[in-house]
């Protein structure tokens, strides 16, 4: 079993960067593919981006292609999300996610492990 913690939320103007991490513990993260996760208040938990164990892999919702990067580091176990060009509607709750099957990753439905969450705000 692994266990996850992100990282690096926080409040930033709109068009701003930001970027999340995500530590894992133990289990080398080298075994899953990860993905990320966000909820909005009142909404339910959707798909952003997701990237296969070795990183040779990533897919990404519509809404973010082409300012969320999603990487990962298996030396020091953890996986990132870079964020560009915030929107007011990037703000969310977001959420780490593994899995040792990519194929629920890749049609984004969420994996079996979970993090806590961190928040993103993101004023106009």
């Amino acid at each position: 079993q692994v266990q996850l913690v992100e990282s690096g939320g926080g409040l930033v103007q709109a068009g701003g960067t930001l970027r999340l991490s995500c530590a894992a513990s133990g289990r080398t993260i080298n075994r899953y593919h990860m993905g990320w996760f966000r909820q909005a208040p009142g909404k339910e938990r959707e798909f952003v981006a997701a990237i296969n164990w070795i990183g040779g892999n990533t897919f990404y919702a519509d809404s973010v292609k082409g300012r969320f990067t999603i990487s990962r580091d298996n030396a020091k176990n953890t996986v990132y999300l870079q964020m560009n060009s915030l929107k007011p509607e990037d703000t969310a709750v977001y959420y780490c996610n593994a899995d040792a099957v990519f194929s629920k990753l890749q049609r984004g439905a969420p994996g079996a492990y979970w993090g806590q969450g961190t928040q993103v705000t993101v004023s106009s």
